[in-house]
């Protein structure tokens, strides 16, 4: 490499939800200069604009022949990553609880993965510096060429403590359960499940602060970039 200058990396980190998925991305894109991916938020969005067009979320053709409809544009910044649809700020509006109730359903509906799918591809190969994208199906079905899969897991009772602190007031139990039916429904979707790649490193954050997560992931990063 000339003059010592790192070349683009792609990471992709999957999971499923309450692992750290979004904290860790966020600050590993932001420590190493990096571009960063929230690929679930794009799929809220699609969800958000089916909501809001009164789109029938239990018909997948009604979803799919509308799937290409909304115009999704993603902010890569780790600092401040926004989303749109349609020129309309959503970060709020997607983490709805009736936005997060649909979203395995519209994500299940393949002429939606295709399309979001070349929405991340796009972003992924125009990132400069390289990027950070997490997911469930980006080692496995997104990004298959990734420099660096890594596969982030924990317990579900550490999980759901995770959520329920973030979702201000909610039940650990109430929200153990939504977890578990969550992840059973990604990974037994026909489209790209959620599911583990063959060449990831797999890290169980159940015992680890964030920081050791982050620190642990930079860590790999900094390998792979060394011994290209």
């Amino acid at each position: 490499m000339e003059n010592g200058a790192a070349q683009p990396v792609i990471v992709a980190i999957d999971g499923p939800s309450g692992t750290g998925k979004s904290s860790t991305s966020k600050a590993v894109a932001a420590q190493l200069g990096l571009s960063y991916l929230d690929t679930g938020a794009q799929y809220r969005a699609i969800t958000w604009w089916m909501v809001t067009n009164g789109i029938d979320i239990e018909d997948p053709t009604a979803i799919a022949a509308v799937a290409g409809k909304a115009e999704i544009l993603s902010g890569t910044d780790p600092a401040n990553p926004t989303i749109t649809v349609d020129g309309v700020d959503v970060a709020g509006p997607i983490r709805t609880q009736e936005v997060t109730s649909r979203v395995s359903a519209v994500s299940a509906v393949p002429e939606v993965r295709a399309r979001i799918t070349e929405l991340q591809r796009s972003l992924a190969t125009g990132a400069e510096k390289g990027i950070v994208v997490e997911g469930r199906d980006i080692g496995t079905t997104v990004l298959p060429d990734a420099d660096l899969k890594i596969f982030l897991t924990a317990s579900p009772e550490a999980r759901a403590a995770r959520r329920s602190g973030e979702l201000k007031g909610s039940d650990v139990a109430a929200t153990r359960e939504a977890l578990i039916k969550r992840d059973a429904a990604d990974s037994s979707r026909k489209t790209s499940p959620l599911a583990k790649a063959d060449d990831a490193v797999e890290v169980d954050t159940t015992e680890l602060t964030l920081a050791q997560v982050i620190e642990c992931v930079v860590t790999l990063v900094e390998e792979k970039r060394a011994g290209r």
